[in-house]
């Protein structure tokens, strides 16, 4: 079935109170996708974010991001008033998010939420199914705030290594900061799962993105170091990243815990088993960022200032997919394959049957054997113009050579001179091709420049703050969208006349 869908951030909706979010503005946005024709809603990493500001390095692989939680519904549950939401200072510019400020806001705020908040069977039932990461996870929280936000490896040793009767007084102690995490997953879940279900209703997807890797400082190591290579003081022996390339002289230096692949096996692989079957509660479809590394991982020693002398590690490979074929059935996966792959990643992608990734922006180097070139493409595969660690079409062909742009202009046949309208040849070229799935950007529907970049890779600073703007995606806008959604056979009221 031949479907397309628009890659926007919860973050980047345009909600009030500083960061996009559950609220109507979500649903607003569900219906211009199904005015524009679309069935996918890609979003990025829904969990709790830190230093950096960065969806991919959570506080936890299972927990929601209290910045996503809508204010305006709690207004309306009577446990926050108007007022006291517009005297908070979520910043001033509705076109990019100021996180320090948020930050400082926004907890204030839900405690003020929490404080008025009745228990109630809903949230009783809650709490017991999400035991198995729910306490861990807001004990964490509420010790890492006591203690001014520093890693759980800087922890008294009786915290760090978990001492029973250390975390039976601390669960005692912080009660109520105890409590409060769990209202705000509370919270948060109920209202994702409002938001999605309404977008389902509609004939929406989402895909939601996971990083293969979680944080060194979160609740999923403090609470289960076995599953990571730590040696006895709880410090990793390797972490994660990517070798030296013609992108970056010294390589990428993640800074991720690694896995301890031969216990995951040992144990039936039981954590990757709860883990996605949790995500397939959230998502319709999931996209695994960093797929290669199951296949081979790139193990970088601990205190390195760069990933230069890391070496390839073996990764779980095919036997971790056929187990979850087994136990969870086939399950909708899309494998972020891009980069350098050798012939065993290839062959881990094709064994698996999950869709691989083309990036537009990959293609136009004068080579017709490009393997993101459209007419190189397999049915069995996701194309997008760009992703969210790709700047915008327009700033992608400033920086062109001449040569690679005149290649560009004669594969697209194209003799406008009009370079703003540019991105829209980019999206009509991924609508026809023949990938079963084209996801855009929504930058490339406005056609914005680099300033609407969501992520630059291994920059800090200036990354995930672009927002969409109130008004910005207009009827004209989403109405030629859906003409050529409908041209190249894409659209959902298509697919409902071919039943």
């Amino acid at each position: 079935m031949r479907t397309s869908g628009v890659l926007l951030p919860i973050a980047s909706l345009p909600s009030k109170y500083g960061i996009g979010s559950f609220s109507k503005e979500a649903f607003e946005f569900v219906d211009q996708l199904e005015r524009g024709g679309q069935s996918r809603w890609q979003i990025l990493p829904l969990g709790p974010t830190g230093y950096g500001d960065s969806p991919y390095q959570s506080f936890s692989t299972y927990a929601g991001n209290p910045y996503y939680i809508d204010l305006e519904t709690l207004t309306e549950e009577k446990l926050l008033t108007r007022e006291e939401c517009e005297e908070c200072d979520f910043g001033s510019n509705p076109g990019y998010v100021d996180y320090e400020k948020v930050y400082n806001a926004r907890f204030k705020i839900l405690k003020k939420a929490f404080l008025r908040f009745q228990q109630d069977e809903g949230y009783r039932e809650f709490v017991r199914e999400n035991f198995f990461w729910l306490e861990d996870y807001s004990l964490y929280m509420a010790i890492k705030n006591e203690l001014d936000g520093i890693s759980w490896s800087e922890w008294p040793e009786v915290l760090k290594k978990r001492e029973a009767g250390a975390l039976q007084e601390k669960q005692e102690a912080l009660k109520e900061e105890v409590d409060f995490f769990k209202f705000q997953q509370y919270e948060f879940s109920r209202q994702w799962k409002k938001l999605k279900s309404y977008a389902n209703q509609k004939g929406i997807q989402i895909i939601g993105d996971i990083p293969i890797y979680v944080a060194f400082d979160s609740a999923d190591t403090w609470a289960n170091p076995e599953l990571f290579q730590f040696d006895q003081d709880g410090k990793p022996v390797g972490v994660a990243g990517c070798p030296p390339d013609a992108f970056s002289a010294t390589g990428q230096l993640w800074g991720n815990p690694l896995y301890d692949w031969p216990y995951h096996k040992k144990t039936g692989y039981d954590w990757w088993l709860k883990r996605l079957g949790y995500c397939f509660l959230l998502y319709d479809v999931v996209r695994v960022d960093h797929f290669r590394g199951f296949d081979e991982y790139y193990a970088i020693p601990y205190g390195d200032k760069t990933a230069e002398k890391g070496r390839w590690e073996k990764g779980p490979g095919i036997e971790l997919f056929r187990l979850l074929k087994e136990k969870l059935g086939d399950l909708p996966i899309i494998a972020e394959d891009l980069g350098y792959l050798t012939e065993s990643v290839l062959k881990l992608v094709a064994d698996t049957g999950y869709p691989g990734m083309k990036v537009l922006q990959f293609a136009f180097e004068q080579n017709p054997q490009n393997v993101y070139l459209p007419h190189n493409y397999q049915n069995n595969c996701v194309v997008y113009t760009g992703t969210h660690d790709n700047t915008t079409i327009l700033d992608w062909l400033k920086d062109m050579t001449e040569d690679d742009y005149a290649f560009t202009q004669r594969y697209l046949n194209n003799s406008c001179t009009c370079h703003e309208e540019l991105p829209w040849d980019f999206i009509r070229l991924a609508m026809a091709s023949t990938a079963d799935t084209a996801i855009t950007p929504i930058q490339e529907y406005l056609c914005l420049d680099g300033s609407a970049r969501i992520n630059h890779p291994s920059t800090l600073g200036d990354n995930w703050k672009w927002r969409l703007l109130p008004g910005q995606l207009t009827d004209g806008i989403l109405s030629r969208m859906r003409e050529l959604t409908e041209l190249y056979g894409r659209a959902q009221t298509q697919k409902e006349n071919r039943r």
